[in-house]
């Protein structure tokens, strides 16, 4: 049988120098390589990365190799020096001496501290790597013994050299030596040393046992299989030769032929009957071990290939080669399956799936796992199926392979399981892909591209052309339906409709798995997970999850749509439809899931064994409920499960939802700023109380402020002895009498703008007299007094102002009292909306922690209402005798009246005057737990109201909702916009747009006045208004945006009169200014989108117009020819009519006035064309009759007419099609290569040549737009 040339299935490929010796890490995903330039490389070839370098040979190392248990690995080479390193330190442990010429390989012995070497001094070493000495030299060979390894079982060693011989040694009595004895050489016991032994070899412990000889050539390698008697060889005669071997002898079995060139290495396949070798032909061949011929080649063009490696747990090769190394595998390990949900409500969910040449068929619900019947495997190394579908009407079943470039077989599953052993008739054909798309019809994407719709009986029904040429893979989408790959695109295709019904963008998708309600479904490519919707017309990208490592397989959580679990090579995770994800638990080896149910995930491993996985779902449930709103599946979580951390906590900040994160939170400080964020007062104070920081009550006050919760801002505002605040608190209240305290105490502290700002805020017109007189101020006491009519006063202090100061002290006429307007609301805390309580409005409550009543409150703040809560000591000289800590237990206020009183000195009698009820103390519990209810609503748990939980601000929503600039720089995320500015369209200079994002920002907000003295309140301002309903949470809302296409339309219109006028300058200003506001624009519909696009192409073709006539006037009006050319050129743009016919004149005058006839009657018959004025007419016939008189151009130009050009607008030379050009990532102008990576001349914002998403206009809009219809014809 020839062999095939195929393709690598490849898993990870390097580019470095030659590679000599190659070792697969028994257990973790590693592979050591060493290069002919000493370098030793150790790679982890499931990420791709190279983890370490190994630099202390001097000269090529030829052999390298793993340790099977230890963190060790051996090498050799060129320089006589076998190495031992230690890769977790990093270091080499020792170096074993003894080699005399260069070492060709080394290995460790799978179960004894012994090392095997052969060399090209001739002999064979055994080194015991731990004595670290050499425990024998094995001599027999004539010439370079290429290789040397040991049995994996028994005590044999084989080598292979150039003296045309392969030996097979018997070591027993070696292990009986060293490893039975003391475990150390004679030669040292004795303390003799034993030179002819070292030399010639020591003939009791290590001896032929066989002989082998067939070779022409030297013999390169030589292997033992891994569990049979048989030995495999290649030499430098191009052959491979089989031997097997008993205890008496060993033979020559067969020789395979395919090589051109020497084999270099050879060596069995560990889990299949297969023999492997490459060559100096540059291939590497695969040999089918029973028919003893080859089954695959595979070829590279420029190198020869030197080693093989095989892991000898999965099914891996690795190959070495003249610039690198390739780790493959012959065929796909994912075994063949398919899930069958069941059609009736009763049925049980099916695994139907393949392995060892039976359809299985495994119930997870019953765990019942039965054959179903006998299939036969198609020849070749690619017979094995690779997809199934199942048809449970009908019974029928798809099987594909990639045999014979792509084949599928239809089978009929009997009822009788008994019948399971027979091998039933299949209807076979040809075909990429096939799958059910009906009761008793299936579809197939044959070899030409394609669709096929046959029925049962394998007839072709209907034949149809893919939405796309190129379809190279087609998916089952539901009844009629299907799902065409064809490149990165995903089409969504109806069979009775003939037509696309939706695209989505995603590369090199392998697997779709589909949701149980036939509407979501999840594309699975090689690192990528892409969640998607189907709609009635149209397909709606969810999600998109990138992963580093390979994707496997994926299932939807049972029963929803919002989480899809997945598995990588290592991982199983988790996707839901939002965006987030994440690990839920970790594998050993990679698995293929079928079913999830519960907390179980049903799977098959790569050798086809059905398994169950346990699986802690609670994180994904939690982000599922918690999108859902389904606050008490929520709670429900939070309370049973062990679900916390800080990557919890900031995943619910950063989603919104402070109040939910405040449930997981024991810390106080973390649970105060969760609190305050959310704004929950009560417990923001519990936490503020008991952290007694002054920054946790400053925050405190200004949420409770904010809030309207006066009570808690005073209480707040005297924790932090925030005197100032406090009493200006105190005036927005109406609370004179507080304020009046606090005036005394600004006295008693020495506080003198204390005192007159308190005087001001009580209308207390003597007593801010009396400062400034006491501040030695008596002008300006003498004017107080003279505004406030105190005559008697102002007489008192008249001799203390000099008499050229009265005449200025004298109030104005029409002067009025200043005194403090009367506040409208006194009681408790500023009326708020009533609203019951939320879920996550106050601490979770269980039925054994009873109600959170007033009195419960009422105690935690009145203790904070405690003496020394205003320690006014501080706060200026003390006052003798003040007794801040009022020892009565009674009297808790921090304002009562013994406490006041002992600081002012006292009085006549304990709290004359400062009654203690002043406060109201017995009050604020209630009040300020409850949040402020209106009026004096009272706290108790049955008339219980908290204020409503602040909703997301339209801002907020716009930025979280929105992938459109536009919304997002009407929203003021300005970075978050320009990023996406520069990943869409390459926008890199932001300065120009400036006066384009303040305009659609402030477009966006609006002002509203309230009540008289009230503030302006922010209204945020939304297109669709009339559709539009608010709510808390609501992301239906859309901003309304300044810059529209109307709005477009007349900055166009402006820059139409300016060039029409030759205002050249103020036309470009304007065109450069609606083409920059282009990227800020938004609109809601496709023919909206057309529009804007028409309107882009139209600035870009005017500032390029305006752009070459400013250059032509400027730069080269004293070098007529290239003046004609740039006037030329601009003939070329795509003008309004009036305009172009202005170009026209201006580009034939030049050309006659430089004698260029032909270019001037070919504008003057362009001109024609346009149907001018009659003047216009007349001059240009006259031009047309002088030029027809005189046929030639007096100079040439770089202007060819009939060839279609675009000019470059930074050198203004045309680029005539077929050239290669790069275009500006926004306007798409046309630049020459050179151009590349420089700014735009056009739009002046964006980078030349950078291939970005494409400018997103609208959210309607999923796929990037061609910005102008005629791109394709130039770009190369």
């Amino acid at each position: 049988m020839s062999s095939s040339s195929t393709e690598f299935l490849t898993k990870f490929e390097t580019k470095s120098n030659r590679v000599k010796g190659l070792s697969f890490h028994p257990k973790r995903p590693w592979i050591v390589a060493s290069l002919h330039n000493g370098v030793i490389q150790l790679w982890d070839y499931r990420m791709g990365t190279l983890l370490d370098r190994f630099e202390e040979h001097e000269g090529p190392v030829r052999g390298v190799n793993f340790h099977k248990n230890q963190p060790l690995l051996v090498s050799g080479g060129d320089d006589y020096k076998i190495k031992v390193w230690n890769y977790k330190l990093r270091r080499c442990l020792f170096t074993l001496l003894g080699h005399l010429d260069y070492i060709r390989t080394v290995q460790f012995h799978h179960d004894y501290p012994w090392i095997v070497s052969s060399s090209d001094d001739q002999t064979v070493r055994l080194w015991d790597w731990q004595a670290r000495n050499c425990l024998s030299v094995l001599t027999g060979h004539n010439h370079y013994v290429m290789s040397v390894q040991f049995h994996p079982k028994d005590d044999l060693i084989v080598s292979a050299s150039l003296d045309q011989t392969v030996r097979v040694w018997d070591v027993s009595g070696l292990k009986k030596k060293s490893v039975g004895g003391s475990g150390r050489d004679s030669t040292e016991e004795s303390g003799t040393p034993k030179i002819g032994a070292d030399l010639f070899g020591s003939t009791d412990t290590a001896q032929v046992k066989y002989l082998l000889e067939g070779h022409d050539r030297g013999v390169n390698w030589a292997s033992f299989h891994p569990s049979l008697p048989l030995i495999v060889s290649g030499a430098d005669d191009r052959q491979v030769k089989l031997w097997r071997m008993n205890d008496t002898k060993a033979w020559e079995v067969d020789t395979l032929r395919g090589h051109v060139n020497n084999v270099s290495c050879v060596m069995f396949h560990p889990k299949q009957e297969l023999i492997i070798s490459n060559s100096e032909d540059k291939s590497i061949r695969v040999w089918d071990m029973s028919k003893r011929a080859g089954v695959q080649t595979f070829r590279r063009e420029q190198d020869r290939f030197w080693i093989l490696g095989v892991h000898q747990e999965h099914s891996l090769l690795a190959a070495g080669h003249d610039s690198g190394m390739i780790v493959f595998k012959l065929e796909r390990e994912r075994p063949a399956f398919t899930v069958n949900e069941g059609g009736s409500a009763n049925a049980a969910a099916q695994v139907l799936y393949v392995k060892d040449r039976y359809l299985r068929m495994f119930e997870p619900a019953s765990a019942r796992d039965i054959p179903l019947l006998s299939i036969r495997r198609a020849a070749g190394p690619n017979g094995a199926p690779r997809t199934l579908a199942y048809n449970e009407a009908e019974r029928g079943l798809l099987m594909c392979s990639d045999a014979e470039g792509g084949s599928y077989e239809l089978y009929q599953i009997p009822k009788d399981a008994s019948r399971a052993s027979e091998t039933p008739d299949s209807k076979r054909g040809l075909g990429l892909a096939a799958v059910f798309v009906a009761r008793n019809r299936f579809a197939v994407l044959d070899k030409s591209r394609q669709i096929l719709v046959k029925n049962l009986s394998n007839e072709v029904t209907k034949k149809l052309s893919p939405p796309h040429p190129n379809t190279d893979l087609i998916f089952f989408a539901g009844t009629g339906m299907l799902l065409c790959k064809a490149e990165d695109k995903i089409t969504l295709f109806d069979l009775q409709q003939k037509r696309p019904m939706g695209e989505i963008t995603c590369a090199n998708v392998k697997y779709v798995v589909w949701a149980s309600d036939m509407k979501h479904f999840a594309l699975l490519s090689k690192h990528a997970v892409v969640l998607v919707r189907r709609d009635a017309q149209k397909l709606e990208h969810l999600a998109t999850v990138h992963e580093t490592i390979r994707v496997k397989s994926g299932v939807w959580e049972e029963g929803s749509t919002r989480a899809f679990i997945y598995t990588t090579l290592n991982h199983v995770k988790f996707c839901i439809t939002q965006g987030d994800n994440g690990i839920i638990r970790t594998l050993d080896a990679p698995v293929y899931l079928c079913k999830a149910a519960g907390n179980k995930l049903y799977c098959l491993d790569r050798e086809g064994n059905t398994k169950t996985l346990s699986v802690d779902k609670t994180e994904f449930q939690f982000k599922t409920a918690l999108i859902d709103r389904k606050y008490d599946e929520v709670l429900r979580i939070i309370k049973k499960s062990k679900l916390c951390g800080q990557a919890i906590i900031g995943y619910l900040q950063k989603k919104g939802f402070p109040e939910v994160a405040l449930q997981f939170v024991k810390d106080e400080k973390t649970r105060f700023n969760l609190a305050v964020e959310c704004g929950n007062i009560e417990v923001a104070l519990q936490s503020a109380t008991a952290l007694e920081d002054k920054d946790c009550w400053h925050k405190l006050g200004v949420e409770a402020l904010r809030q309207g919760n006066h009570q808690i801002v005073e209480m707040a505002y005297q924790k932090t002895k925030d005197f100032e605040r406090l009493s200006f608190l105190y005036l927005l209240t109406g609370n004179t009498e507080k304020l009046t305290k606090m005036l005394r105490i600004a006295e008693m502290r020495g506080d003198v703008m204390g005192r007159f700002h308190n005087a001001l805020y009580l209308g207390d017109a003597q007593e801010r007299i009396k400062v400034l007189r006491e501040q030695h101020q008596p002008a300006l006491a003498y004017m107080a007094a003279q505004a406030h009519g105190l005559t008697e006063l102002a007489a008192e202090i008249e001799p203390m102002v000099p008499e050229e100061h009265r005449e200025l002290c004298k109030p104005p006429a029409g002067a009025k009292l200043l005194f403090p307007p009367t506040p409208i609301f006194r009681d408790n805390n500023w009326p708020l909306l009533r609203v019951s309580k939320g879920y996550f409005d106050g601490p979770v409550v269980t039925e054994a922690d009873g109600d959170v009543g007033g009195d419960e409150l009422d105690g935690d703040i009145g203790g904070g209402w405690g003496g020394d809560d205003l320690d006014l000591g501080d706060g200026g000289d003390k006052v003798e005798g003040a007794d801040l800590g009022a020892e009565d237990g009674d009297e808790g206020g921090g304002w009562g009246g013994d406490d006041l009183d002992a600081e002012l000195g006292g009085g006549e009698g304990a709290g004359a005057g400062w009654d203690i009820d002043d406060l109201d103390l017995g009050d604020l519990g209630g009040a300020a737990a409850s949040g402020g209810g209106g009026g004096g609503g009272g706290g108790g748990a049955s008339g219980f109201f908290a204020p409503p939980t602040m909703g997301t601000s339209a801002t907020l929503r716009w930025q979280q909702n929105s992938s459109v600039p536009g919304e997002l720089i009407a929203a003021g995320s300005f970075s978050a916009a320009m990023d996406l500015l520069n990943r869409q369209c390459g926008v890199v200079n932001f300065a120009p747009l400036k006066p384009v994002f303040l305009s659609v920002y402030s477009g966006a907000q609006s002002l509203l006045t309230g009540s008289p003295g009230a503030p302006l309140l922010e209204c945020a301002m939304h297109r669709n208004y009339e559709n539009y309903v608010w709510s808390a949470r609501g992301t239906d809302g859309l901003p309304a945006v300044c810059i529209t296409v109307p709005a477009l339309t007349e900055m166009i219109k402006a820059g139409y009169k300016s060039f029409t006028e030759g205002k050249l300058p103020e036309a470009l200003t304007k065109f450069q200014y609606a083409l920059q506001a282009v990227l800020a624009a938004c609109v809601d519909s496709k023919q909206e989108l057309d529009e804007l696009r028409e309107q882009m192409g139209i600035c870009r073709e005017y500032i390029t117009a305006v752009v070459l006539e400013t250059t032509r006037r400027e730069q080269y009006k004293d070098d007529p020819t290239r003046n004609v050319e740039l006037a030329a050129y601009l003939t070329h743009c795509n003008l309004q009519p009036l305009h172009l016919l202005i170009s026209l004149r201006s580009a034939m005058t030049s050309a006659v006035k430089l004698k260029n006839f032909n270019t001037a009657a070919s504008f003057a018959r362009r001109l024609l064309e346009l149907n001018p004025k009659a003047e216009h007419k007349e001059m240009a016939l006259k031009v047309l009759k002088i030029c027809d008189q005189n046929k030639s151009n007096a100079q040439e130009l770089q202007y060819d007419e009939r060839n279609p050009f675009v000019v470059c607008t930074s050198t203004f030379k045309p680029i005539y099609r077929g050239q290669p050009m790069s275009r500006c990532g926004f306007c798409s102008a046309p630049f020459s290569p050179p151009c590349k990576g420089k700014l735009c001349t056009i739009c002046q914002v964006a980078e030349i040549g950078f291939k970005g998403t494409g400018l997103t206009n609208s959210r309607q809009q999923r796929s990037k737009q061609q910005v102008q219809s005629d791109i394709g014809d130039f770009d190369d």
